[in-house]
């Protein structure tokens, strides 16, 4: 092993700290060089970060940030609550926090919010709406310097986070050394370097060999035996993006509430794990994972056939039915061989699938963003917020980028109690009656999450693995065991 550990991921990129992202791999390097007033916490939760604490008014729009005295960027420049305020201002820009096919995805929520810093150590963010969940749009909030948006500013990035950045080769390695003046506990490591290996087999031999210390986003089907073998380390995960067919209720048969119950009836997710994923997966009934907030899972298999077929028949269609479906050629990468699956299990209750393959990725995304797909198609769901699950994919108020027709007052009605309800066991109440309205009625035809695993060259003594998928490099081990 090099004298910094190195860290092998499938990509290495230093986005614009303010994009939207849902990757594992951005996002590690991202939490690590940067931070933000608050941040997620393994086993769910936010955990105190820029921000000592906080509160927030009876009416859920007025947050007042406390933020930690001496606070500095990473080369000695103070952080105080106008460079704070001045970050959460960048996000409300029309061309900051895009995401693919949806640009200004935090411009949506802090749209006409007031920032302002009321004095050297305190923000206050207040919202055009009540948004009781504004923390997690606070955790992306990263603090950045006047000169994030000069061209260089990506080849040495200036962060708060617990590792400063040394050097970028841009799509190869990010190279860190740890911050000295970070506030938190000091990480194990002096350095780290994050190298991309896009091969997971080679990700995994290279912990087996000692050329490096952790490797993230295996299979435990084809890469956990042969780690523990060599008396390295698994830690297991499930990834919360969720693996979904999204059903277009604008028009056509998917339009029909008891066609899309008759599908989600119809599937053995069981199955399709074992046959599309050689069981490296975990099955998803609703339409947030376990581990988002106020999610209430369904125990046991919805699988019933039966039921499928007498919905069908209600709905019409007890002689047959024919589904267009639209399907890429990766993200997922699985997407062709799980659409075969679908077609072979959907065959039982009568359903014929007939596919559609688009091979430009980005083309198919549009697509799916400007409403113009067949009956369905495959997509993933990845906000680890079960808020903006609701609100960006499935209130038909907003008609957002991956909405598709999807209309269910009683769940907006839930969703905007829930904006207004600033206690968390109460909020996360009002979301559970709605998990339970949309299993009713679902939007989309939920199957499963991937289960993932992190290798280590020496055991941790906690799961450096946060529920969002992120690798936690403040909790890594120390890897040349001083």
């Amino acid at each position: 092993m090099t004298e910094a550990p190195v860290i092998l991921q499938k990509s290495v990129e230093l986005r614009d700290p303010h994009d939207c992202t849902d990757s594992g791999d951005a996002l590690a390097i991202l939490e690590a060089v940067f931070d933000a007033p608050v941040r997620r916490r393994p086993g769910g939760g936010y955990d105190p970060a820029l921000a000592e604490r906080w509160t927030v008014s009876d009416d859920a729009r007025t947050w007042t940030l406390h933020l930690r005295d001496g606070l500095r960027f990473h080369d000695g420049r103070p952080i105080e609550a106008e460079a704070m305020a001045a970050s959460i201002r960048r996000m409300q820009r029309p061309d900051v926090g895009a995401t693919l096919g949806a640009p200004a995805v935090w411009g949506q929520y802090l749209g006409g919010a007031e920032i302002a810093a009321v004095d050297a150590s305190t923000v206050t963010v207040t919202t055009a709406e009540p948004l009781a969940d504004l923390l997690e749009i606070l955790a992306s909030a990263y603090a950045v310097p006047p000169e994030v948006d000069e061209p260089g500013f990506p080849a040495r990035p200036v962060g708060s986070g617990a590792y400063r950045v040394e050097a970028v080769a841009p799509g190869a390695a990010v190279h860190l050394r740890r911050n000295p003046d970070w506030w938190g506990e000091p990480p194990s490591n002096d350095a780290l370097v994050f190298r991309a290996e896009p091969d997971a087999e080679a990700r995994a031999a290279a912990v087996v060999s000692g050329a490096a210390a952790a490797a993230t986003r295996l299979r435990p089907s084809r890469q956990e035996r042969a780690i523990t073998a060599a008396g390295r380390h698994w830690t297991g995960f499930t990834d919360p993006t969720s693996i979904i067919y999204i059903l277009n209720a604008a028009a056509g048969p998917c339009a029909d509430a008891r066609v899309r119950r008759a599908l989600t009836l119809a599937v053995d997710r069981v199955r399709v794990i074992a046959r599309v994923l050689d069981g490296d997966g975990g099955p998803l009934t609703g339409f947030v994972s376990a581990a988002h907030f106020g999610a209430d899972p369904v125990v046991g298999d919805i699988h019933d056939p039966d039921q499928a077929r007498a919905l069908l028949t209600e709905a019409g269609h007890g002689g047959g039915l024919t589904l267009h479906v639209d399907t890429p050629t990766r993200l997922p990468d699985e997407a062709q061989a799980l659409t075969a699956e679908l077609a072979a299990q959907l065959a039982d209750i009568g359903v014929t699938l007939v596919p559609h393959v688009i091979e430009d990725r980005v083309f198919y995304a549009e697509q799916v963003r400007d409403k113009n797909i067949h009956d369905l198609c495959v997509f993933d769901s990845s906000p680890m917020s079960t808020f903006r699950v609701l609100y960006e994919k499935i209130d038909s108020r907003v008609a957002g980028s991956w909405w598709q027709g999807y209309r269910n007052p009683e769940v907006e009605r839930l969703l905007d109690s829930a904006r207004r309800t600033v206690k968390d066991e109460a909020r996360a109440g009002l979301y559970r009656r709605t998990y339970h309205a949309l299993l009713e009625d679902p939007a989309w035809l939920t199957l499963y999450h991937h289960r993932l695993g992190t290798a280590l060259a020496v055991a941790a003594p906690r799961s450096p693995m946060r529920d969002d998928g992120v690798l936690d490099v403040t909790l890594l081990p120390d890897f040349n065991g001083r």
